[in-house]
């Protein structure tokens, strides 16, 4: 039997999460957020349904893309990570 994929882990899904809500917050179509990365629109909505996995760098760029600090926007992840 398989591993469990790690794009259905909690941790990965709260780290999603917190990009999604950014996105939001800026009130940025999913489309929008892709132009700014340079990408397809499909790019994001897969990423934002779990089905494919954003590697640091990849993080670097949506957090830069969404006027976010890297470093504070990981770390609120660890915070409500280690909260449970």
């Amino acid at each position: 039997m398989p591993a469990p994929s790690s794009l259905a882990s909690p941790s990965y899904r709260a780290f999603v999460q917190r990009l999604v809500a950014l996105r939001h917050r800026l009130g940025l179509t999913q489309r929008q957020l892709a132009e700014r990365l340079g990408r397809h629109q499909s790019y994001v909505a897969k990423t934002e349904r779990y089905e494919r996995r954003l590697d640091p760098a990849e993080f670097l760029a949506w957090t830069r893309a969404l006027e976010a600090d890297p470093v504070a926007e990981f770390a609120a992840v660890a915070a409500a990570l280690a909260e449970g």
